[in-house]
């Protein structure tokens, strides 16, 4: 793996060759033209010292959302695939503002939809899937010495119709290009340094990180926190492709860079017990009092709601005492409340429960980490943090290098704070 420019020995001084470095630039590193002279300037300098290089943009800082809210307005009930033609637009534009900037600057660059490389998706429009990038026109360009600036977060359906990959999908245009292009290093600007052991807003004694795995930035993601989207994490881990989250706000570059590399687990020499802390206030809680409890009405509880497209998250069952019926509790989206509830009391005579009781003033805290493979004891050291502030823990999930667990969400900072110190993490 290669985080760094190679090197090659020359009479004994070591020189640089040229690397292949994909670089992918966020909403806030592009919000407006100086941000995006400011982008250019720091591509410059990579291109300068002789690297190849792609850039993958996203849209200006709230672009997307005017644009998603432009669709709404319009028509509730919108086509897919028009949406995708709508939202697609904002990556355009940054694209070819950063690609005249570039050429401002002498520097040889050409912008590239995701249709023109092709990129290749499904055709599940809105959240469509990366099938295929098709580099050749991209490695010709290389060759003669050219940057390519390409539009993230879309490309170009079976049908070919413009798609969309779902919000942040920029990050997942570029882990996919720079796996592709099988490039040295995907560099994910954004308007953070790098990855925390917790929210540094919430956490003050919060510190970065310099590596972490693959697993545990999948884990970190997908429970809620904003560095990188869950799919481009799946995506790197799978092809193994070097990532490195970085700030546009820092002047350094190459080697001297600070941010955090996410890595295989073999190249971090020893693991913390608990890497990091996270939370989502994304939840809402859902509980059936008294369903019946006979065989298949999990299946009927869960199965509608999966073919809505509705994702259930935490689960636990209390069984009466005499075996008859049983309380489910499960999360779900806050998003997805109203379809869930409208859903179940619709079938409430089949599931035959007395009472649904909903409640979205809760948030779902985790830590995350590698270590707790070899250690015992970190699931006790999580509950009684807890419990010594007067958390009450309400779910609980675990997997093989992490703990969930339901709180109320009037103590989110208090239950971050106290298990960020309970596991070491606090900077000295």
């Amino acid at each position: 793996m290669f985080c760094a420019p190679k090197c090659v020995l020359v009479t004994g001084v070591m020189e640089e060759t040229m690397a292949r470095i994909v670089a992918k630039f966020g909403g806030t590193s592009v919000a407006d033209l100086d941000r995006i002279r400011a982008v250019a300037e720091r591509v410059k300098r990579e291109y300068d010292a002789g690297h190849q290089i792609a850039v993958v943009v996203s849209a200006m800082a709230g672009v997307t959302n005017d644009l998603v809210a432009l669709t709404r307005e319009a028509h509730a009930l919108h086509d897919a695939r028009e949406y995708d033609v709508v939202v697609s637009t904002g990556e355009q534009v940054t694209a070819g503002l950063l690609a005249i900037c570039l050429q401002e600057k002498g520097v040889p660059a050409r912008s590239w939809l995701g249709w023109q490389i092709p990129i290749r998706t499904s055709d599940a429009h809105a959240r469509a899937r990366i099938e295929g990038i098709e580099i050749e026109e991209m490695e010709r360009r290389f060759s003669d010495g050219q940057v390519c600036v390409l539009a993230g977060f879309q490309g170009i359906g079976p049908d070919n119709r413009i798609t969309t990959l779902g919000r942040g999908g920029s990050d997942t245009t570029a882990v996919a290009l720079a796996a592709a292009l099988k490039a040295d290093r995907c560099d994910i600007y954004t308007d953070v340094d790098g990855v925390y052991t917790s929210d540094p807003r919430i956490v003050t004694r919060a510190r970065k990180l310099s590596k972490v795995t693959y697993e545990e930035m999948l884990e970190m993601a997908s429970l809620g926190a904003k560095v990188l989207q869950t799919r481009s994490v799946e995506l790197a881990m799978n092809h193994r492709v070097p990532v490195q989250v970085l700030s546009s706000f820092d002047e350094a570059v190459g080697s001297e860079r600070p941010g955090t590399l996410v890595v295989d687990e073999e190249d971090i020499v020893e693991h913390e017990i608990v890497s990091g802390v996270t939370y989502s206030r994304d939840e809402a809680k859902i509980t059936l009092v008294q369903v019946s409890d006979r065989p298949g009405v999990a299946a009927a509880i869960f199965g509608p709601l999966a073919d809505a497209n509705v994702n259930v998250d935490m689960i636990v069952q209390n069984v009466s005492e005499d075996g008859t019926s049983t309380d489910m509790t499960f999360t779900v989206t806050r998003g997805d409340l109203d379809r869930a509830i409208e859903m179940l009391n619709a079938r409430k005579d089949e599931l035959g429960f007395t009472a649904l009781v909903p409640d979205a003033d809760v948030v779902k805290v985790s830590v995350v980490g590698v270590g707790m493979r070899s250690h015992a004891g970190v699931a006790q050291r999580m509950f009684s943090a807890l419990a010594e502030r007067g958390i009450n823990i309400q779910v609980i999930s675990t997997s093989e290098i992490k703990i969930s667990v339901l709180i109320a969400e009037e103590f989110t900072e208090l239950a971050l704070r106290a298990l960020h110190t309970a596991y070491g993490l606090d900077a000295a």
